[in-house]
């Protein structure tokens, strides 16, 4: 499902004051923490990745290879710092995506 822009907006004023979880640092995007990533994503819906400083890697490509990868949407990508969405397989998670359901 991809989503309309009036969602994304939404998504956007509730990712405002998330703090990051994941860095992607010197290592670049593992297999281990695209594993970890869509585990957070099954728990909390919408998560924050951080691009060090002293990574390689290009926000745009990382975001491009999350959503082929773990199938989630990406709401926003400012400067080294994407923000994520994919709504929980699991009932007693899907707090957010009710939400996005019903705009």
């Amino acid at each position: 499902m991809e989503l309309r822009g009036k969602q994304k907006r939404y998504l956007r004023s509730q990712a405002h004051h998330l703090q990051p979880i994941f860095q992607i640092g010197k290592g670049g995007l593992n297999s281990a923490m695209v594993v970890q990533i869509n585990e957070a994503l099954e728990k909390r819906e919408l998560i924050k990745v951080t691009l060090l400083q002293n990574t390689d890697e290009i926000a745009e490509e990382v975001a491009e290879s999350l959503k082929t990868e773990i199938h989630c949407d990406i709401v926003q990508i400012i400067g080294r710092v994407l923000v994520l969405f994919k709504p929980s397989s699991k009932e007693k998670y899907q707090k957010i995506s009710k939400e996005v359901k019903a705009i």
